[in-house]
């Protein structure tokens, strides 16, 4: 793996290219295939590698060119492993979507925001169940995300996303559920609205104030974190 990174690093490899064969690269290191082969799988797990069985061409494994999933991946486990504070997880969202709102807004032309679309339109759905609904409020997030074109922040949102459903779902104020929710709704288009109209300070607003918004009403901690971004005038 050390030998993979360095050669990515050098210039070597690229993403796209083939790796040499498993007999190729344990003559290089002076290993066994064994060892060459646990490595492919690891980094295979970790979404760095893609392989594929057989001989001929298209047979071997290549480096993915958007390795995403192994940060992600590793952020779940962290996430899960931890059990971090819901503070830390709300100062981090803070901290990531403002600046996604803030790229959204500022773009021209305004990103692709048809899947964050789509979402927010399913959730406008009466019938919805509060998990149902909040499901949906965490991968519109990640969309919103995925539009701003920052695959590290994407992937970092993606690697939270457990926490972050986590969190809502267990703060979810089911006593008042139809308020929020429609509250959540119209929060929701505002933030399209804002990017739409190229208003980064008005986007980096309404996000500050959705996050800390739920924080507050849904755990009753009226002190969500604001060290780093103190909540901004519109």
């Amino acid at each position: 793996m050390n030998h993979l990174e360095q050669q990515l690093v050098s210039g070597h490899l690229a993403p796209g290219q083939r790796l040499p064969g498993e007999r190729v690269l344990a003559a290089e290191l002076g290993v066994g295939r064994s060892s060459v082969r646990e490595a492919l799988r690891v980094m295979e797990a970790l979404g760095l590698l893609t392989a594929q069985t057989g001989s001929g061409p298209t047979a071997g494994a290549m480096i993915v060119s958007r390795p995403t999933g192994g940060m992600s991946m590793l952020m779940r486990l962290q996430v899960a492993a931890q059990n971090f504070p819901v503070s830390d997880v709300v100062q981090t969202r803070l901290v990531l979507e403002t600046e996604v709102m803030r790229a959204l807004a500022a773009s021209d032309p305004t990103p692709d925001l048809s899947h964050a679309e789509q979402l927010l339109d399913a959730m406008d759905d009466a019938t919805l169940a509060a998990h149902e609904f909040l499901v949906l409020d965490a991968r519109f997030h990640i969309a919103m995300a995925d539009a701003a074109g920052n695959q590290v922040i994407a992937a970092m949102m993606t690697g939270l996303r457990d926490s972050i459903e986590s969190y809502v779902l267990a703060g979810a104020p089911l006593t008042t559920w139809p308020t929020t929710c429609t509250r959540l709704r119209c929060e929701h288009r505002g933030l399209l609205e804002a990017v739409r109209a190229g208003d980064p300070e008005l986007a980096r607003a309404r996000i500050v104030e959705h996050i800390r918004g739920y924080y507050a009403e849904s755990l009753g901690r009226p002190d969500a974190p604001e060290r780093e971004h103190p909540r901004p005038r519109v």
